[in-house]
């Protein structure tokens, strides 16, 4: 690894530290560039790469002419290697999962979601829409088709809550085990609901169709998650 490469992880490792440990709480602004720089023995040109690591995770806002910040609310961090409940990585990074269902409807599927999901054009669906929450902020918005085969005959859409996940497992006795996804970048002032979807138009939407065992298709979600507030990690290497 390159020296300056070196150099700019450290400096990055040490801030995220001292702010999970509180030296720097929610809103502070932190030293200036020339006062890190003075700190840690590294050029302005590290600490200013150093900080960009840390806003592009979410940990530090940065006001041009005024400073930068560490961010009043971490965004929820997940890792894509592992398929893994929405609510289970909310919750992983130490914040109270939490959803609010907005409608659940059957429906006959539009003929790109039944291409999409590889089944006949006459197929319907439960669609599922929900706010994701953590510690009660809305950190995305799922829109979710299940099959209408999966379910029981005569089943109470109102009774299905929570985590699909959960739901799955628990009360359909089936585990989802893998899942397609394709990973795109979204601006839209039409994507959410409820008093805080106007201040919001930058996403990042997972688009996936679940499996179970023998390949049989159980979900079909598009969740679009806000940008800056719940954040996306893939372990790479050589």
């Amino acid at each position: 690894m390159a020296r300056g490469a070196t150099l700019v992880s450290k400096v990055s490792t040490d801030l995220r530290r001292a702010i999970s440990v509180g030296e720097y709480a929610p809103g502070d602004r932190l030293p200036i560039e020339a006062d890190l720089a003075r700190t840690y023995g590294v050029s302005r040109a590290t600490v200013r790469a150093a900080l960009r690591q840390l806003e592009a995770t979410s940990l530090v806002r940065t006001q041009h002419g005024v400073g930068t910040f560490v961010a009043d609310t971490p965004a929820v961090r997940a890792g894509l290697e592992r398929l893994d409940s929405i609510s289970g990585s909310i919750r992983a990074s130490g914040r109270e999962a939490g959803m609010v269902y907005r409608s659940r409807t059957v429906r006959p599927l539009l003929p790109d979601e039944a291409a999409k999901m590889g089944l006949s054009a006459e197929s319907s669906a439960l669609e599922v829409r929900r706010s994701i929450l953590a510690d009660g902020e809305v950190v995305a918005y799922s829109y979710d088709l299940l099959p209408i085969s999966l379910l029981p005959e005569d089943f109470p859409v109102e009774e299905l809550d929570g985590s699909i996940f959960t739901f799955l497992r628990e009360r359909l006795d089936i585990i989802p085990e893998r899942a397609i996804a394709e990973i795109h970048a979204v601006s839209s002032q039409h994507i959410g609901w409820g008093p805080d979807a106007s201040s919001n138009s930058l996403y990042v939407l997972l688009d996936q169709l679940h499996y179970g065992a023998g390949d049989r298709l159980l979900l079909y979600s598009r969740t679009y998650f806000i940008e800056g507030r719940y954040a996306f990690t893939i372990v790479r290497s050589t």
